[in-house]
Parts: C-alpha cells; structure tokens; sequence
C-alpha cells in the first residue's frame, strides 16, 4: 500500500503532516482530485518515489521537491491555501490491504512504537556507561574500577552502610596484601643476595689460606739455607 494516502469520507487525501504541532487531534490534508494535472501529477510523483515512501511525513519529501514549472512544492501548497485542517479521527488510511484504521489512532500507536524505541535506545546508553556492552572500564591499582562506587546496580554507596563498611574491609585486605607480597619480594631478594656473598666468601678463603701457607714454607727455607 503507498503511504500518505487516505480517505476523508469519500474523498480522497494526501496526508501533509499526520499531526498539527499543539493540535495532535488534527492533520493537514490535500485534496489531489482538486487540484491542476501538473500540480497534481507532481505531488503523485513525489508521494510514489522512494524518498515520499521512506518519510515519517509527506511534508518533508514535499519541502524538497518542485513542482515541473520549479516551484516548490510545499511553499506552493501553503502560499495558495491548498492545505486543510481535518481531524486526525475523520481520516481514514489502509496501512495494509486487509486492514483499515483512522489516523488518531495510527498516529497513537506511532507515538508509543516511538517512546519504545527512544526508551530503548536511552537503555543501551545507560548499559554503555555502565560497562555492560564490553566497554573497558578504568581501574586502579588493587584493581577495582574507577567509580564502581556509584555503580547504576547498587547506587551510591553511603557511608556507614553495610555495603560500604564491606567495600573498605575488602580495600584494606588487598592494601595488606600488597605490602606483605611487596615485603615479601624484598625478603627473597635479601635473602637471594646474601647467598651470593657467602659463596664469594667461600671461593676466596681457601686460596688466601694456600698463599699464607706457601709464604710461611719460604720463609722457613731461606732461614735454613741461611
């Protein structure tokens, strides 16, 4: 079925704008039939072209379109008066070839289609921000994300709550257990060092016994050769 195109009793229109801004009960129409051949084929052109068909309103196709003598549309329409205020209820459209439905009540089920789909959209946002569709949050040092305290879940943590007394407990356990691994590297590597002196120690004693020894004999030697 071509959209834009209803009936108003059994007139046929070329639905503008399906809601007047501050009158949502009433729509802008034309009437084809009533208008010049060129006018009219030129509105007919616009409305089955793929831009007409894919607009939320007609009047928008219609705002960037021209008549054949280059007049735009829109303005045309306006200017001449030949744009009427109907009431959306006496507008009858046929969005599919079995069924038949009056404009108020199409345009309400295009306003909640429309507040689910912003509704929608504002939850991905919330689940971006939140980290839920993969992002990678900062953290800090013991791990933990940066302003995970306010986490969309739980909201803020207040001082003095359970959660919170839980939230500084487990931070001050990983604070010790740092410094006691940190004590404990340094510990190794102490201990690791020591091991290398006394091994240098070990290697050297022996060679310095020998030369004393060695000294001692030549000195008893030349005090019998003498």
């Amino acid at each position: 079925m071509i959209k834009h195109i209803g009936k108003h009793g059994d007139r046929k229109v070329a639905i503008i704008f399906r809601e007047v801004p501050n009158e949502e009960h009433m729509a802008l129409v034309i009437y084809p039939e009533t208008l010049p051949v060129a006018m009219h084929d030129g509105i007919m052109r616009v409305i089955e072209s793929a831009e007409g068909q894919t607009a939320e309103n007609l009047g928008d196709a219609l705002f960037r379109s021209l008549f054949p003598d280059g007049r735009p549309i829109l303005e045309t329409l306006h200017r001449e008066g030949m744009m009427k205020k109907v009431q959306a209820k006496q507008i009858t459209v046929t969005p599919t070839p079995s069924s038949h439905v009056n404009l108020d009540e199409m345009n309400a089920i295009i306003r909640e289609m429309k507040t689910g789909e912003d509704a929608l959209k504002r939850l991905a946002e919330l689940d971006a921000d939140a980290g839920m569709t993969g992002k990678v949050r900062p953290r800090d040092e013991f791990g933990r994300e940066v302003g995970a305290g306010t986490n969309l879940e739980r909201g803020p943590q207040v001082a003095g709550s359970d959660s919170a007394k839980a939230l500084d407990d487990q931070s001050l356990a990983q604070t010790l257990k740092a410094q006691a691994e940190r004590m404990a590297a340094e510990a190794r590597g102490l201990i690791a060092e020591s091991e290398r002196l006394l091994k240098e120690a070990s290697a050297l004693l022996p060679t310095q016994e020998k030369k004393t020894t060695r000294g001692r004999k030549k000195v008893a030697a030349d005090a019998v050769a003498r």
